[in-house]
C-alpha cells in the first residue's frame, strides 16, 4: 500500500510527529495524480503554490510550532469553492479563466488547520446535475469501473479520493451531491445540518438547501476536516456554535447500547434496485450486532419531490440571478432549471414550503421513538458516463429527470445532518452507499453510526490506483 492510500487521520499524525514530511506526502500525492488523474479527469487544476504550502507546514514543525489539526493534508476543492488566486470556474464556460481573489470561508479555515490546497476538483456546471461533466474539463470516470459515472456534483472530488489522489475532499450539496459521488465512488461523506459549515462567499446569505461539507475515506476523516470547517461565519446569517463539540470523538467511539435504529428502503416512494436494496438491508440489520434495536420504518415521502422541484427551481434562479442576461449561455441542465424556476409561481413556492414544514413536522415526531433513519443512498447504480441521468428506476421510467436522485434529494429538505457511508459491493463489484440522518442538530450521531457501519462492512479500495487497501 503507498503511502498516499492511508487514512488522513493516520497521514496527520505521520506528519505531526515528523516520520514523514509535508513534502514528502506531497510528492508521493503528485506522483499517484500523475498515474490516476489522466484516467479518471477528477482534478481539473492545480494549485501554483501548492509546494510552497507543504513547505510552510514543515517549517511551522521545525520551529516547534502546532501547523493545525490537518496539518500536511493533500486536500482538494471543488470547482465552484472559490480559491484565492487559483482558476475556479464554476464547471462554466463563462468562467473558464474566472481567478478569484478571495478564498471561500471554508478554504480559509482548511488553510488555518494545515492543510494544503492541491487543487480544485471536477464538478458539473454550477453544480446542476448528478453525473460529472462540464464543457469546460469534459468527464470525471468511476474509479471502480472506468465506463460508469462517478456521480456528482461533487465527482471529482469523490474519484480523486478513493484513489489517493487526495486525502480530503471539500464538496457541496444540494439534493445529494455529496452523498451521490460519495455512494458511486465508495467513500464516506456528510451532509451537515444547515449552518454548522458557513458557505461563503454565496449568492444567496439565506439558503437552507445547500451546505458545504466533507468526504473522506474513512468516516473518521471526515469527522477530522469536519472540525476544522465547522462553526458560524462572520457573513454567515445562519451559523451554529461548536463549542464542546467533538466530531472527532464522535466518529471514533462505539455505538451507544439499545440505539433505536428505523431502516427504510424507499422513503421517496420511486422503487429500488434488488441487489442494492438487499445490500442496505443487510448493513442496517448488522447494527444489530453492535446492540442497536433496529426496525423496518415505512416512510412514504413522495410528497416531498414536486416541493423540492420548485425550491430548486427558486435555488438557481437565486445564485444565478446576476446572470440571467446571459442565461442562453447556460448548459442544458442549468439552463432548464432556471427556465423552470422562472415558470414557479408564488402558489407552487408556498406549497412546497407547506410540504416542508409537514416533512419537518414528521421527522420530529419520528425522533421521538428513534435515534437515526438508515436509507439507501442511490436507486440505482453507477451508471454509463454518457448518459446524463439513467433511463429508468428499478425498471420503471422516470416522472422527471431527477426522480433517481430523490432518496438524497427528500433529506436535503429537512436541514438535517445525512452522513453517507460504503455498505457494500454489488453483484458488479461497484460500490453501493447508505444514508444516516440524525436528529436536528446531532451531527455527531450520524458520524458515530456511519463509523460502526462501516467496520462492518469494510469494502476497499477501487482498481484504479493500483492499491486495494481495507479502511
Amino acid at each position: 500500500m503507498s503511502i498516499v492510500d492511508k487514512p488522513a487521520h493516520e497521514l496527520r499524525d505521520l506528519v505531526r510527529s515528523r516520520q514523514i514530511s509535508a513534502r514528502e506526502l506531497l510528492a508521493a500525492t503528485l506522483a499517484r495524480i500523475e498515474q490516476v488523474n489522466p484516467t479518471l479527469n477528477a482534478i481539473v487544476t492545480m494549485n501554483p503554490r501548492v509546494e510552497d504550502e507543504a513547505r510552510a507546514v514543515d517549517e511551522a514543525l521545525a520551529r516547534g510550532d502546532d501547523p493545525g489539526p490537518l496539518a500536511g493534508l493533500p486536500v482538494g476543492i471543488k470547482d465552484v469553492t472559490p480559491v484565492a488566486e487559483v482558476r475556479t470556474t464554476f464547471g462554466s464556460t463563462l468562467f473558464k479563466d474566472h481567478v478569484p481573489d478571495r478564498d471561500a470561508t471554508v478554504v480559509e479555515r482548511l488553510r488555518a488547520a494545515g492543510a494544503v490546497i492541491v487543487g480544485k476538483t471536477n464538478c458539473p456546471e454550477f453544480a446542476a446535475g448528478a453525473n460529472t461533466f462540464n464543457a469546460v474539463f469534459g468527464r470525471t470516470l468511476n474509479p471502480w469501473d472506468t465506463s460508469k459515472s462517478a456521480g456528482g456534483s461533487t465527482g471529482g472530488g469523490a474519484a480523486a479520493l478513493a484513489t489517493g489522489m487526495i486525502a480530503l475532499a471539500e464538496g457541496t450539496d444540494l439534493g445529494g451531491s455529496l452523498r451521490i459521488p460519495a455512494s458511486f465512488c465508495g467513500v464516506a461523506g456528510l451532509r451537515p445540518s444547515i449552518g454548522l459549515v458557513p458557505t461563503s462567499p454565496t449568492g444567496w446569505a439565506w439558503d437552507t438547501l445547500q451546505v458545504s461539507g466533507p468526504m473522506g475515506r474513512t468516516v473518521r476523516d471526515v469527522a477530522l476536516m469536519l472540525q476544522a470547517m465547522a462553526g458560524a461565519g462572520p457573513e454567515a446569517p445562519l451559523g451554529q456554535s461548536t463549542s464542546g463539540r467533538d466530531f472527532v470523538g464522535a466518529a471514533a467511539g462505539n455505538l451507544p447500547a439499545g440505539l433505536r435504529v428505523g431502516y427504510c428502503s424507499d422513503p421517496s416512494g420511486i422503487g429500488i434496485d434488488a441487489d442494492i436494496e438487499g445490500i442496505c438491508r443487510d448493513s442496517a440489520m448488522a447494527l444489530a450486532s453492535a446492540d442497536a434495536k433496529v426496525e423496518e420504518l415505512a416512510l412514504d415521502l413522495a410528497f416531498v419531490r414536486p416541493a423540492f422541484l420548485a425550491l430548486r427551481g427558486l435555488w438557481f434562479v437565486t445564485h444565478l440571478h446576476a446572470l440571467l442576461p446571459d442565461r442562453e449561455r447556460f448548459g442544458p441542465n442549468v439552463a432548464n432549471n432556471v427556465k423552470a424556476g422562472l415558470a414557479t409561481t408564488v402558489e407552487q413556492l408556498a406549497a412546497a414550503e407547506q410540504a416542508r414544514g409537514r416533512l419537518w413536522t414528521l421527522c420530529r415526531e419520528l425522533f421521538e421513538r428513534l435515534d437515526c433513519i438508515v436509507t439507501p443512498c442511490m436507486a440505482v447504480p453507477p451508471f454509463p458516463v454518457e448518459q446524463n441521468y439513467p433511463d429508468t428506476v428499478a425498471g420503471k421510467p422516470m416522472a422527471t429527470y431527477v426522480d433517481w436522485i430523490a432518496p438524497t434529494f427528500v433529506w436535503s429538505m429537512t436541514g438535517l445532518t445525512v452522513a453517507a457511508v460504503p455498505a457494500g459491493l454489488d453483484g458488479r463489484g461497484l460500490p453501493v452507499g447508505l444514508q444516516v440522518i440524525a436528529p436536528p442538530y446531532r451531527d455527531e450521531v450520524a458520524l458515530t453510526v456511519a463509523a460502526a457501519i462501516e467496520r462492518l462492512r469494510p469494502i476497499g479500495r477501487p482498481p484504479v490506483g493500483g492499491t486495494n487497501p481495507t479502511p
